[in-house]
């Protein structure tokens, strides 16, 4: 059984202040929640609709057609205290300046994921990594990609400072097809990818040393591509770069 108390209480871990206030997120599906136990995510409180109810899933759900299962899952603390200008070591990195729509951030982690990329720092106002709709599109991945909240401009400055490099993705950057690229593999790499509106942030920009672009196709009106197309792409062909290094 579940009190009512209990519903109001789970309901409202829809909204940011209430997750941010317990230290919690939502994790709803069979799957994601075995993600959550398997990856060592304390689960604070765990419901299933054969045990509380049909009725009682859907006052707790934020789906609109809920699963059997529900966690209330704690948050680590680097999802909550901004990284600043520290060392990061080798490895290619995603920095997402001011990415805003949960269904790109979702969709980014899912990419960091395939890839194994060696982490993702997030601008502190990119969307909320416990929204909902982002914790749903992860697929998963939320569970298993290295997460940080950080100050992107500090942080480049330190990548370039350890010797390594720091990608932008712009309209007007060097081709991505035709640039040399910076794997990772003996110094950090990091590619940041900006707004979906306004790109990447001036401030961000002047600390960015290598830009690129993803060419358009001739004859292309498209004024540019989402900005989760855009990362797997960018990221696809730096993965690729580091294959051929290994061969």
């Amino acid at each position: 059984m579940i009190s009512t108390k209990d519903i109001k209480r789970i309901k409202a871990l829809g909204q940011k202040k209430f997750r941010d206030q317990e230290g919690v997120f939502v994790v709803e599906g069979e799957k994601l929640v075995q993600e959550a136990r398997e990856s060592g995510f304390r689960i604070r409180e765990c419901y299933r609709a054969d045990e509380i109810g049909r009725e009682a899933m859907e006052r707790i759900s934020q789906l609109s057609s809920p699963s059997p299962v529900l966690a209330v899952v704690e948050k680590p603390e680097n999802w909550e205290k901004p990284l600043g200008g520290a060392s990061i070591g080798p490895g290619l990195y995603l920095a997402l300046d001011g990415i805003r729509d949960p269904g790109n951030l979702g969709t980014i982690l899912r990419t960091a994921d395939w890839f194994s990329l060696s982490g993702v720092f997030a601008s502190p106002d990119t969307v909320e990594i416990t929204n909902p709709k982002v914790v749903q599109s992860t697929m998963g991945a939320i569970f298993r990609v290295k997460y940080f909240k950080a100050d992107i401009p500090a942080l480049c400055r330190a990548v370039k400072a350890d010797g390594g490099e720091v990608y932008g993705t712009f309209l007007n950057g060097d081709n991505l097809y035709g640039a040399e690229l910076c794997t990772g593999r003996d110094r950090p790499v990091l590619i940041v990818i900006g707004n979906e509106a306004n790109g990447i942030s001036k401030e961000t920009a002047a600390e960015t040393n290598r830009r690129i672009t993803i060419p358009a196709g001739a004859g292309s009106k498209a004024e540019s591509l989402n900005a989760a197309v855009a990362t797997a792409i960018t990221v696809a062909q730096f993965h690729r770069a580091l294959c051929q290094e290994k061969e």
